[in-house]
């Protein structure tokens, strides 16, 4: 297991709207916080599919992911994740194809299998709701078998697809991801920053259950962390609020464009929904340069994690750009590379 100092740092986004802002310039930022985090050395850049969200510009992930990979020039670029029930295997099979054939050797396909909305909208983008999640292990084959080489006639191609060496995450927030990945020998990826209940159960099925595959000789996890950095303490919890807010909307059924900090959530929740944001965001770290610098330590030792995924979702541009810079600096990753 690596020591913490050498584990790689990667970047998650959601490109988020802010209020009074528009998807236009939430992408805008993606791709300047993107181009900030290559020239910072961060691993890897993921972003997620989530739809009929109104604070979340990245449905359209594969679009994004090219326009993201077009603007750098040495970061992987991919999803997490791709929600396979959303579409038909050969569709993804195709799109990852392209974006391969676009940009060689940087593209990462993250795959989850839950809808990423709710009914309504998975009825708008599947056109039926016949399938529970279950049906994700026989997706999940059908997406590997378009992408393997082609040897022979076939009455389905993927082109562009077909042998590509476009490495598949399996992504998940409980513990059926974290064993399918493990059958399979895949890289996984758990998403501690909003999943920290389950996150040590599934990755210690992950690693006990893996079993080598021509992919992986051994487990390799990535897990999910949200961090908040500023110069001060005070001003990094003041901008982990909208945060706050963002997650006490969603569970109060109200989505919306993710909204200025505030001084206090005192009076912005009741205490059963203060409990529910807390335990759902419990795993964040929060502080000034040193603080982050310990708290990631802290978690990279906890999960015993080969590499961390960084979200920050903050409502000021700048302060999200100096909130990596900070961590990028503290975790020394400019060396790293």
């Amino acid at each position: 297991m690596n020591s913490s100092r050498n584990i790689p740092l990667s970047v998650l986004d959601l490109a988020p709207i802010a209020v009074n802002g528009t998807p236009a310039d939430a992408l805008r930022r993606t791709l300047d916080l993107a181009q900030h985090a290559e020239k910072w050395g961060y691993n890897r850049y993921w972003l997620a599919e989530h739809h009929s969200m109104p604070g979340i510009a990245s449905a359209a992930t594969s679009v994004v992911i090219g326009y993201v990979a077009a603007g750098t020039s040495t970061m992987r670029i991919g999803s997490g994740g791709i929600m396979l029930s959303n579409h038909a295997p050969l569709v993804i099979a195709e799109q990852f194809g392209t974006l391969e054939s676009l940009y060689p050797g940087r593209i990462d396909l993250g795959l989850g299998r839950a809808p990423g909305s709710n009914q309504a909208t998975a009825r708008a983008l599947r056109r039926h709701l016949q399938g529970s999640g279950d049906e994700f292990p026989e997706q999940l084959e059908e997406l590997r078998a378009y992408l393997r080489p082609r040897t022979g006639s076939a009455a389905v191609r993927a082109v562009p697809g077909e042998g590509l060496p476009i490495p598949i995450w399996l992504l998940g927030s409980s513990n059926f991801s974290a064993q399918l990945a493990a059958h399979l020998g895949l890289p996984f990826a758990f998403a501690g920053q909003f999943s920290p209940a389950y996150m040590n159960t599934a990755l210690e099925l992950y690693r006990q259950r893996f079993t080598p595959s021509d992919v992986l000789d051994a487990p390799y996890a990535m897990v999910g962390v949200n961090v908040f950095a500023a110069d001060t303490e005070e001003q990094a919890r003041h901008l982990s609020t909208s945060h706050q807010q963002m997650h006490l909307n969603l569970i109060r059924g109200i989505p919306g464009q993710l909204p200025p900090p505030v001084e206090s959530m005192e009076d912005l929740w009741q205490p059963h929904e203060q409990a529910s944001v807390e335990s759902t965001l419990r795993a964040s770290i929060i502080g000034d340069p040193a603080m982050v610098k310990e708290g990631l330590r802290a978690f990279a030792d906890a999960t015993q994690a080969d590499e961390l995924i960084i979200n920050s979702m903050m409502f000021d541009h700048a302060a999200r750009i100096r909130s990596y810079e900070i961590v990028a600096n503290a975790w020394q990753l400019s060396g790293q590379r």
